[in-house]
């Protein structure tokens, strides 16, 4: 059967995104493989490239390049196929944003291949890169500003030609996550325009460090959920159509996607614990507001499974778990996705263990923290994009998921998740034992209690090397998997968008959840109320800035 296509106008766009996406994924491997096997003591890389030249590659590629620009590209074909075909104007916003975009991210990546910016994916201050490559992050941030117009736009107008009607939940989700996205932006633009760039130029000579911190960890959290919202997407609006079932409510998936917005901005003190020139009281309140933050999680944890439970329930199953039995388990759209779900579960447990004030103390900047972030968004962000790949690629392009392809995703999905598994427990253990991270290679000068790291299997830099050598093979397969899915599959009209229905008996969904003048209000005023006397306290009563740095 045909499947309802997208304008073709706008397939170009999304498919940019994805190779663009998935070039980084290319690259951000090879590095990835690269640090794994150096940190694991089996290979010594050459004079001309450093260590932290190929951590900092690794982790933008991978962390911030690959996930936006999958994100958009899955954002413009979703919006095209629920609201219609964007207008000209908005087309071309779209484009001029990605053009932004695309430019700021061959500055920065420029910058940091040639060795001027290994300041790693956190870019901390006083650590000092070439201006070239703050001024690169700052043309990706507007570009995606300017792409995030577009979709505003194009949803506006959707509800203007639609009055009365509910808006589509594809397109409410692209909405609330653009939002997102905007106000957290807002931190890591400031420290960028106003700190870096002056500092790299040479118009400034000091830094105030914490503040910058401040602002980097008002963006640097909520960027995991502008990473993990359109994971849930697919999970809440496509894999029930995958699975033959249906939404099971509409009200509950936007008002988790509210609930992200108010709580997952005031949050980032949560990530400086251990560091002075913050009251603890304002750490104390942040770390409470971090732990709402799992409300909407565990929202959306129950309506997924209340869907399964429904899809399996309506084709016969019986009894509490009678339902795994009839879930397409040999279709890799679902298989990737369901796996990616499994591994949040560590995930979000890590995260609590992260954002406790007791607990932080012990697993802070160790590799604990690494692991838990490869878990977090290597997998349930990673894997779920992947998932979705296997059925938005044919559709963008034309042609067929084959059972051939199938199996070939269904060995990627394997290698990649039995990588991630050794590769992070092996990170989770080495942090307890308190190997930290952001180092090299290094046996801490033989000393005793350093060397009981190595012992074991999985708490061992060894096993380290195995499950990144592991998981590189699952990202080479799955590029194979796109470059075939784009160019060599058999040429077909029946791969379809797949998008959920709600179900019959779920509430209707209140008018008050699509009022975005009313939840933008409230996230600001707890982020005024989180943020404004401890940043006033950082400026007024600041501690000794410092110069820049370069250390490699």
């Amino acid at each position: 059967m045909k499947a309802e296509r997208i304008s073709s106008r706008d397939i170009p766009i999304s498919l940019s995104h994805i190779y663009i996406g998935f070039t980084a994924v290319f690259l951000g491997a090879i590095f990835g493989i690269l640090q794994g096997l150096v940190r694991g003591g089996i290979i010594t890389l050459p004079s001309w490239i450093s260590y932290y030249e190929i951590l900092t590659a690794h982790g933008v590629l991978l962390a911030l390049v690959f996930t936006t620009y999958f994100i958009f590209g899955y954002f413009y074909a979703g919006n095209s196929r629920t609201m219609g075909p964007m207008t000209p104007s908005e087309r071309k916003i779209g484009w001029v944003g990605f053009w932004t975009m695309t430019l700021g991210t061959a500055m920065a990546a420029a910058m940091i291949l040639t060795g001027q910016a290994s300041v790693l994916y956190t870019f901390y201050l006083p650590l000092k890169a070439s201006p070239i490559f703050y001024i690169g992050l700052a043309l990706f941030v507007v570009g995606s500003w300017i792409e995030g117009a577009a979709m505003f736009m194009q949803y506006f107008r959707w509800r203007k030609e639609h009055p009365g009607e509910k808006t589509p939940l594809f397109g409410f989700m692209v909405t609330a996550t653009n939002i997102l996205w905007i106000i957290a932006t807002i931190g890591v633009a400031i420290t960028v325009l106003f700190q870096m760039i002056p500092l790299s130029l040479g118009w400034i000579q000091t830094v105030n460090v914490e503040l910058s911190r401040t602002f980097f960890w008002y963006f640097g959290h909520p960027l995991v959920y502008f990473w993990l919202l359109p994971a849930y997407m697919i999970w809440y609006v496509n894999v029930p159509k995958l699975i033959g079932g249906k939404i099971f409510s509409d009200s509950l998936a936007r008002l988790a996607f509210l609930l992200f917005i108010v709580f997952s901005m005031p949050v980032g003190f949560h990530h400086q614990l251990t560091e002075p020139g913050v009251q603890e009281g304002w750490k104390f309140l942040q770390v409470i507001l971090t732990f709402m933050v799992v409300i909407p999680s565990l929202m959306t944890a129950f309506a997924l499974f209340a869907t399964f439970e429904q899809a399996g329930q309506a084709k016969g199953a019986k009894g509490i778990f009678g339902w795994v039995k009839v879930l397409p388990w040999g279709d890799v759209r679902f298989l990737a996705a369901f796996l990616a779900m499994l591994f949040f579960i560590p995930g979000g447990i890590g995260g609590l263990i992260n954002a406790s004030y007791q607990l932080d103390s012990m697993v802070h900047n160790t590799l604990w923290v690494v692991g838990h972030f490869h878990i977090t968004v290597g997998t349930p962000v990673g894997m779920t994009f992947f998932a979705a790949t296997y059925w938005l690629l044919p559709y963008l392009t034309g042609r067929k998921l084959t059972p051939f392809m199938n199996r070939m995703g269904i060995l990627q999905t394997i290698f990649w998740s039995v990588g991630m598994l050794i590769m992070s427990i092996a990170m989770h253990t080495l942090g307890l034992e308190g190997a930290p991270r952001r180092t090299a290679f290094t046996t801490y000068n033989n000393n005793p209690v350093a060397q009981q790291w190595f012992e074991g299997f999985f708490g061992n830099y060894a096993t380290l090397a195995v499950g990144g050598t592991i998981l590189f093979i699952g990202a080479m397969l799955m590029i194979y998997n796109v470059i075939h899915l784009s160019f060599f599959a058999p040429k077909s009209e029946e791969e379809e968008f797949p998008l959920g229905e709600e179900n019959e008996e779920a509430m209707v969904t209140p008018r008050f959840l699509e009022n975005w003048k009313l939840w933008i209000t409230v996230s600001v005023v707890l982020i005024l109320v989180a943020y404004t006397i401890p940043v006033v306290d950082l400026i007024v009563n600041s501690a000794p800035e410092s110069i820049g740095y370069k250390t490699w």
